[in-house]
């Protein structure tokens, strides 16, 4: 964030074979060159992972829009690539939108059959990965 003070990050997470990591990388920095977006790009590349860090400034909402598009695009690519919308850091409320995508939406009916079924009242971590239903008592 010292890159460009008064700006937050938005930082991605994808993962992808490590045959199609330099594909999927040098496609990431084409689309942030693109929509005119400053955002380091680092990884544990060793097993395919890595991220953007999206440097955007939070009072300009078409910036914010072309970030959100980008971290959008790499979602999309990684998956169209074999790989994860999420490399380590989990689904939580950002990346529920690519489950289906990712996994075929029978096998996302059943993980969120499987979370009612454990936990009824939603008390644990509530509309991460599903977004939020009623509560079964």
């Amino acid at each position: 964030v010292a890159l460009r003070p008064g700006c937050r990050a938005l930082t991605t997470d994808a993962v992808v074979p490590i045959s199609r990591l330099a594909e999927c990388i040098e496609a990431t920095a084409a689309d942030l060159q693109q929509q005119g977006l400053l955002a380091p790009i680092f990884g544990h590349v060793g097993d395919g992972n890595f991220h953007a860090v999206i440097l955007v400034n939070p009072d300009d909402p078409e910036e914010v829009q072309r970030a959100d598009g980008v971290a959008q695009r790499l979602a999309e690519r990684a998956i169209a690539l074999q790989g994860s919308c999420t490399g380590e850091h989990g689904v939580g409320l950002t990346k529920q939108a690519y489950m289906s995508l990712e996994h075929g939406q029978n096998a996302v009916d059943v993980m969120a059959a499987i979370k009612v079924a454990l936990d009824p009242r939603q008390l644990m971590n509530p509309g991460k990965i599903f977004p939020r239903g009623p509560a079964v008592d």
